[in-house]
């Protein structure tokens, strides 16, 4: 959890609910990510749309985004806050 998180510890979506709604491919390619610390940090859920896990390296400075092929993509284009 970063430094800047602006929700209560509390309200944080646990890891199982998270990965809810993930495809089983999603799922296989986030299982090989997290061996090499990679962390599912959070899921967009936009309306009538797959879920869209957003995955951050161990250092915070990467994060890629898993399709519903379980493939990544690096080329996202994603707007993300500090």
């Amino acid at each position: 959890m970063s430094d800047k998180e602006r929700r209560a510890p509390d309200l944080m979506p646990s890891p199982h609910r998270l990965r809810a709604g993930l495809t089983p491919a999603q799922l296989a390619t986030l299982e090989t990510l997290e061996t090499f610390g990679w962390v599912l940090e959070f899921v967009r859920r936009p309306l009538f749309r797959d879920p869209v896990p957003v995955v951050f390296d161990r250092g915070r400075t990467r994060c890629v985004v898993l399709e519903a092929d379980g493939s990544i993509n690096e080329n996202h284009g994603l707007q993300l806050r500090d």
